[in-house]
């Protein structure tokens, strides 16, 4: 028996874990108490992780796809099919007809940040997409605009502010999200112990409106108007102290005049006095911090309500104060090292659409729409590495009529998954405790500044690759028979993970190497998040333009439908997350899925009522773009015309594929949402609020 250390690296909050083994089978999981940042959490999803492990569906070699089913095959012939079939497609039809998409796993591995981008790079093409359109884009498109990177990314100062005011976040459940903060519940419960307040506006009575002091009910898709009618009344009240490098404060108050309280409350049904006392609460606090996530983020304005949380921190002078919202100060600091593209827009064009790509990246909403539409650069072959778009993106079930009919698709991956079972060939990476780790990207949204590598806990299965292995000799065989990317790609594709970590430590603003770090199995506690501004902007002249161009013009195209009250008997879908889940996986693990039905459609009893529906009786839920079967359970959890369903649900039964038990049933919420529905400016899918409507099912 032996005790090692370990990260979890299943989601955003980091947290170190200790694992009792018996040889290389774990038998414990535990929180690490002397981790700085997570100081001893755990979440159930940690002891997921061996299941991972021992999983019986879980691939370990290469496989093959025939008439007869997968077949292994060596590495060798794998890495040749593969780079022969995406040199081929690249010769005959162009580099964009090859396309690549990035699932989020591939920010939760080191190998795999620092290796697919510049493979995704090698390949030459324009049609490159990623789950970040799905998910928290609008939180890098403000930065970008307002900071200079789009890496600048606020983080609330959870564990010293006084108020702390969310929008559409269930911090909860997904510990932070944007806002890395293990053990979010007990920092939330010392928030309030030590006199302060949490005030939470969603469509759904979630975990975390459960911990706040208040809970308010919003329609969805009108957090927007919601937020800027809070940041238009402090402006009107005399109440805004921006600091000395914000600019734009004449123009953004003309622009949010016509945004009162009043007219805001017909839209979203949170009550005028509601939405006056809380901006007067939030701008009198002295240290306040506003933050939104997942829920107002993947909305049809999800980049006008980010934009709105972030003028509420600026206003206030809440931005770059203690107990207000502060930029990390990263070890491996990427923005100040410019080891990353600060972001760009607009330099190109989805060719179907005319979608602009944000980033190096086209919304991954128009992903179906370019491998199924003929024509000079349609998308013939696919790279998929770490995602499962069939499930997490709009229209899943049109996306996967689209995947089987590409002429090649390779898949990096450890399942066969709803996305996957369409590739040619799949090469399985090793699992998250087989490989080294340090968190590239969540440190820089830690609500503390912390530094820890973890050497993998347990040794590679017989003939396994890493996943940045795999990309290294794939670009090695690619590039014998296509000679393109830049020198920098190609450089950085032949160095290890360790030695560009070790690299980016020792030019950091704390000179740190792994060589150290490793003498730190526990990691080093760096400090409280501090003050940095102006310094450490990327702006023209290190200044603010609280009201840019392109957000202003964004603004005036919307500003019509924003205020303009959705019909009253108009069902809204939202979906929602849970503890125990994983996006679109960890469904295959038994300790996870047992319990209560998590599947279910919730609905409003009055609304169930008025339909006729009976509590936990099976309906048809139809939108523009699909519909799905699902069982419905009654809730007052969630507010009169609003419906909720989970993402990541409705696999397919077993047998079909190797992974993702089936017992859980349910139904794809994707299969609901609708790809021409996007946020204008950054091109995320809107995932919630999708106007749907509910019948008995005969």
């Amino acid at each position: 028996m032996a005790t090692r250390l370990a990260t979890c690296n299943l989601c955003e909050a980091m947290c170190g874990l200790r694992l009792d083994l018996d040889g290389d089978r774990i038998t414990g999981v535990r929180g690490d108490a002397d981790d700085p940042l997570s100081a001893g959490h755990l979440c159930p999803k940690a002891l997921a992780l061996q299941d991972i492990r021992e999983d019986p569906d879980r691939l370990r070699r290469p496989v093959l796809r025939t008439p007869d089913g997968w077949r292994e095959i060596p590495w060798p012939d794998a890495f040749d099919l593969v780079a022969a079939k995406l040199a081929r497609t690249r010769a005959e039809h162009g580099a964009d007809a090859v396309a690549v998409y990035l699932g989020n796993p591939v920010v939760h591995s080191m190998g795999a940040l620092t290796h697919a981008p510049p493979f995704a790079r090698l390949l030459g093409t324009r049609n490159r997409f990623s789950a970040a359109s799905l998910d928290q884009l609008p939180h890098q498109y403000v930065a970008r605009h307002l900071y200079g990177s789009q890496w600048l990314l606020p983080v609330p100062d959870i564990d010293r502010t006084a108020y702390f005011l969310a929008f559409g976040a269930n911090p909860a459940v997904s510990n932070g999200s944007v806002m890395s903060a293990p053990g979010i519940v007990r920092r939330i419960r010392d928030l309030r112990a030590r006199g302060g307040r949490m005030v939470l506006f969603d469509p759904r009575r979630t975990e975390s409106a459960r911990l706040a002091d208040e809970h308010h009910f919003v329609r969805p898709g009108t957090d927007a108007a919601l937020i800027l009618a809070m940041v238009g009344r402090i402006i009107a009240e005399g109440a805004a102290r921006p600091a000395p490098y914000v600019d734009g404060l004449d123009r953004l108050t003309r622009a949010l005049a016509v945004f009162t309280p009043e007219r805001a409350a017909a839209v979203t049904g949170v009550p005028a006095e509601v939405i006056v006392r809380v901006a007067d609460e939030f701008a009198a606090a002295g240290a306040a911090a506003a933050y939104g996530r997942v829920g107002v983020s993947t909305q049809r304005f999800g980049t006008l309500c980010q934009w709105g949380i972030q003028l509420l921190n600026l206003v206030t002078g809440n931005l770059d104060r203690p107990g207000g919202t502060l930029m990390s100060r990263p070890a491996v600091d990427p923005v100040r090292n410019r080891m990353i593209d600060p972001g760009h827009e607009d330099r190109w064009r989805s060719r179907v659409r005319g979608l602009p790509e944000f980033g190096g990246e086209l919304p991954a909403a128009a992903l179906a729409e370019e491998i199924r539409t003929p024509g000079e650069g349609q998308v013939r072959a696919l790279l998929t590495i770490a995602g499962n778009p069939v499930r997490s993106a709009p229209a899943g079930h049109e996306l996967s009529r689209a995947l089987g009919e590409l002429d090649f698709m390779v898949s990096l991956d450890f399942y066969v998954n709803e996305t996957t079972r369409h590739a040619d060939v799949i090469l399985p990476p090793t699992d998250l405790l087989e490989r080294d780790h340090y968190d590239l990207v969540f440190n820089l949204v830690a609500v503390r500044d912390r530094a820890r590598y973890t050497p993998a806990v347990l040794p590679r299965t017989p003939d396994a690759r890493h996943d940045w292995e795999i990309l290294r000799e794939l670009a090695r065989r690619y590039s014998r028979l296509v000679r393109a990317g830049s020198f920098s790609d190609r450089l950085v594709l032949r160095l290890t993970p360790e030695r560009i970590v070790d690299l980016g430590l020792r030019a950091g603003p704390y000179r740190l190497s792994v060589a150290k770090l490793r003498r730190h199995p526990h990691g080093l506690d760096l400090g409280p998040l501090r003050p940095s501004l102006p310094g450490r902007l990327r702006t023209h002249g290190r200044r603010v333009d609280a009201a840019p161009p392109v957000l202003l013009a964004g603004l005036e195209r919307a500003r019509d439908e924003l205020l303009t009250a959705p019909r009253a008997a108009e069902l809204l879908l939202i979906g929602r997350r849970h503890l125990r889940d994983d996006n679109s996986w960890l469904h295959n693990s038994a300790r996870l899925v047992k319990g209560r039905p998590r599947h279910h459609l919730l609905m409003h009893p009055d609304d169930l009522r008025a339909r006729g529906l009976t509590d936990g009786g099976p309906v048809r839920v139809r939108s523009r773009s699909g519909e799905v079967t699902v069982e419905v359970s009654a809730s007052e959890d969630v507010m009169p015309g609003v419906v909720s369903l989970p993402h990541g649900y409705g696999h397919d039964r077993p047998g079909v594929l190797l992974s993702v038990a089936s017992t859980l049933g349910g139904a794809s919420a994707n299969d609901l949402t609708d790809p021409a529905r996007l946020d204008e400016l950054s091109g995320t899918a809107a995932l919630n609020g999708v106007p749907v409507t509910v019948e008995p099912l005969r």
